[in-house]
């Protein structure tokens, strides 16, 4: 039988428990390395808690971002410099968004997305490259001596960050963004036989046709792992001064927090140290009469 919703929002509620609880007998010092845009909006209800239960949360974010802003009552927050200014950023992500519904050619379409989405790593590479190569800032991280470190694993500048420091990492992200990499990372088996792959509508119970277009679709996330993350394995190799992969750089993450619901996701195969926090996404939620 499937999980309920409620019991979603309970594993949502065990898990700020389980947060809330870096050291059993005093606050944990966090430091924090988030994914801009919606993934951050996401992290914050976590924060949040955290912070009322005493921790002290020091956030790592560049200089030039779209939501991450300071919040004295929540975290303190340490900005890097970085090679755009704000208007290049807002400008890129305008030409994203309103690319989006014009109407295009296919081949048109594909080159214009590609482009868009190559600038937008560019961006996030750079980033990250600012971020652990700022000596005063590094600096600063190291001798604040941080309990542990929480990130989204979908950019791994927050990882190579912990790997460094030797602390451990908590990882939140939404299922399925991460190109398969969650899955590899943890050893946890993902057959294309059964279990549907990101960007289709297929469910655990396929037809012929549908078997064909997963395992299309998983051999064509080996080509996107390489698009999207064989930068910050060269990155991790240069900074850590020792031969390392992304894949092996996320399997060394403590715990992973990932946002599936299996009340409207398909059921599968988890690892002891992740855990399902969909119900989490609806914390905040209004009802639809206080909507009316």
């Amino acid at each position: 039988m499937l999980p309920t919703f409620c019991s979603q929002r309970g594993h949502a509620t065990a898990l700020l428990l389980f947060l809330a609880s870096l050291h059993i007998t005093s606050c944990g010092k966090l430091l924090v390395v988030p994914m801009d845009g919606s993934h951050w909006l996401s992290m914050q209800s976590v924060l949040k808690q955290l912070k009322e239960n005493g921790h002290e949360i020091v956030t790592v974010a560049p200089e030039v971002n779209l939501h991450i802003k300071p919040s004295d009552d929540l975290y303190t927050l340490k900005i890097c410099p970085v090679p755009f200014t704000q208007a290049e950023l807002e400008e890129h992500f305008r030409h994203f968004i309103n690319g989006i519904f014009d109407e295009l050619s296919f081949l048109v379409m594909v080159v214009e997305r590609y482009k868009a989405i190559r600038k937008t790593l560019e961006m996030l590479f750079s980033t990250c490259t600012s971020l652990i190569y700022n000596e005063e800032l590094m600096r600063y991280i190291e001798q604040s001596k941080f309990d542990a470190l929480f990130t989204d694993p979908m950019m791994p500048c927050g990882q190579i960050v912990a790997e460094y420091l030797g602390i451990p990492s908590v990882f939140f992200l939404l299922q399925g963004t991460s190109c398969g990499l969650d899955s590899e990372a943890l050893q946890c088996p993902s057959p294309p036989s059964y279990v549907p792959r990101i960007l289709t509508t297929n469910t655990d119970h396929m037809t012929f046709a549908q078997h064909v277009n997963n395992l299309l679709m998983y051999v064509s996330e080996f080509f996107l792992y390489g698009f999207l993350y064989s930068p910050y394995s060269s990155l991790a190799t240069e900074f850590l001064q020792k031969d390392i992969t992304v894949v092996e750089l996320l399997s060394h993450a403590s715990l992973w927090l990932t946002r599936a619901d299996f009340t409207f996701d398909y059921p599968k195969l988890l690892m002891p140290n992740v855990v399902a926090i969909g119900g989490i996404n609806c914390a905040g939620g209004k009802s639809l009469t206080q909507l009316a």
